[in-house]
């Protein structure tokens, strides 16, 4: 009887597997992709990359903080999906993320900051969404205002604004 047990077991086991699989692909974007993510990732959905556009994006659960800036005067509110869930959804695994920006400014993020702070992937800004000219259409944002080692130089200049790539080491 133990024997049944353990076999059906290991037949249910057998037959969830590729329902979970394919549960967890990244669906291709419609619109146009906003975001590249490429490296150490498991799902992939444009070539050797995980593509975004902001409908995919939108779909994650989101986020918003206030918090003050060098860029803005007074508080500013941002939202979008945790980076850590945009990370999650590629499959995305190492120790360093290479942050590119439309205008090639590129930053180094060790990987484990989107699980040590909540760093948003913002797509808006006081409630809008955020044009190219100001900083958009997605900005890594860190909650500056929740520890004072946040406020500093060193996450400022890892916050890229006009975000259109992430490489991970």
């Amino acid at each position: 009887m133990r024997r049944l047990g353990t076999l059906l077991l290991l037949l249910g086991l057998a037959v969830a597997a590729p329902l979970a699989t394919a549960a967890a692909v990244l669906a291709k974007p419609v619109g146009k992709a906003v975001l590249v993510i490429s490296g150490n990732i498991s799902q992939k959905n444009q070539g050797d990359a995980a593509a975004f556009d902001m409908a995919m994006l939108a779909k994650l659960p989101q986020r918003s903080f206030s918090t003050h800036t060098p860029w803005y005067p007074g508080l500013t509110r941002f939202s979008g999906p945790l980076l850590r869930d945009v990370l999650a959804a590629a499959g995305a695994h190492g120790k360093l993320l290479k942050a590119v920006a439309l205008n090639d400014y590129k930053t180094d993020i060790p990987f484990d900051d989107a699980s040590r702070f909540d760093v948003i992937l913002a797509t808006q800004m006081n409630g809008k969404s955020m044009p190219v000219r100001e900083k958009g259409p997605l900005f890594i944002v860190y909650p500056y205002d929740s520890q004072e080692e946040l406020r500093s130089e060193l996450y400022y200049n890892r916050s890229a604004w006009q975000l259109k790539s992430l490489l991970v080491h």
